[in-house]
């Protein structure tokens, strides 16, 4: 028997498993998305859940808030079985999650009870993890802390921005959802309880933690650098005597040879050599070679490019507020 499905998310983690739900057997009655936002420039934001259910001929609701009465109404007027919630965007009552029959499951993208929170992936790249994956789970009022019904594991990449772990957890979600869903058509679905001894948090990341900080241990600056991208960016603040300090994005590290540590001994964080056409930075325990990176205002460029285009002498990479 098919199922009547509300979809809920906003941003584009949901769009591969809401896909798949889409064109499977199951009766979608809408799509509850966050309101049209207005973004710099005037520019208005694409939200590609809704141009994907439009395209589909599925109703799309966007309240601006979704708990207040006529929000519920409306959602109690679609009769769902169920409600399948991605990247929404909005804290959800205890009503509403009450409207469904078979309630409302949640695809969050870490292996849960680790990493619980708004930024999951970003955080699996920030802490050097080997592995994370994507947790379907039974929600209930505390935060990412239901019964799970199924997850999917993965290993990270050794050069994997948390950008393209994000966009390829979210194609691994896709089956995984609909095995779930399935599943609780059935009555077959198997619920796990969250050890509560294995929580971790992952909070929204801040703009101002893109700032990296070179007194840290290379391997540690080498997560921040890929964790931060492609928001709020890895960044620093490149001083040089008598000119105006110039915002750069780090984008691409790694670690030095074993004979570059002897030119960097002297040094004290941040500050930079060019050895053999590479750029070393020394770190709080060695140092890095920067392979790219993305002065403010131009395009990203090879480390040597830069360092043809800016004297490097007495030259230093700083946090703004070091």
């Amino acid at each position: 028997m098919a199922l009547r499905i509300v979809l809920m998310g906003t941003g584009e983690f949901a769009l591969p498993s809401f896909q798949t739900l889409i064109q499977s057997p199951h009766n979608i009655v809408g799509l509850v998305t966050q309101p049209d936002r207005t973004g710099r420039g005037h520019h208005r934001h694409v939200n590609k859940l809704k141009e994907f259910a439009l395209s589909t001929d599925i109703p799309v609701f966007q309240p601006e808030k979704v708990n207040q009465p006529e929000s519920l109404a409306t959602l109690e007027d679609w009769k769902a079985d169920l409600f399948v919630i991605a990247a929404y965007g909005q804290i959800l009552s205890k009503k509403l999650l009450s409207i469904p029959r078979l309630g409302a499951i949640n695809i969050h993208g870490s292996l849960l009870p680790k990493f619980r929170g708004a930024a999951p992936v970003q955080f699996a790249v920030l802490t050097g993890e080997a592995e994370t994956g994507v947790s379907i789970f039974r929600i209930e009022p505390k935060l990412d802390s239901g019964p799970l019904l199924g997850t999917v594991a993965t290993e990270i990449g050794s050069e994997e921005t948390s950008g393209e772990l994000h966009d390829r957890l979210a194609i691994l979600a896709a089956p995984l959802t609909l095995d779930v869903v399935n599943q609780l058509d059935t009555g077959t679905a198997q619920e796990t309880n969250q050890d509560p001894d294995l929580v971790t948090f992952a909070p929204k990341i801040e703009k101002a933690q893109g700032w990296i900080d070179w007194t840290r241990k290379s391997e540690e600056i080498g997560w921040h650098v890929r964790g931060m991208q492609p928001w709020p960016m890895p960044v620093t603040m490149f001083q040089r005597p008598e000119k105006a300090d110039l915002r750069v994005s780090i984008l691409r590290v790694q670690p030095i040879r074993e004979d570059d540590h002897g030119h960097l001994t002297s040094l004290n964080p941040g500050e930079l050599r060019i050895i053999d056409d590479r750029l070393l930075v020394k770190t709080g325990d060695s140092g890095l070679e920067v392979l790219e990176l993305q002065p403010a205002g131009k395009r990203p460029m090879p480390s040597d490019a830069f360092a043809r285009g800016n004297d490097l002498t007495d030259a230093r990479f700083i946090k703004p507020d070091a």
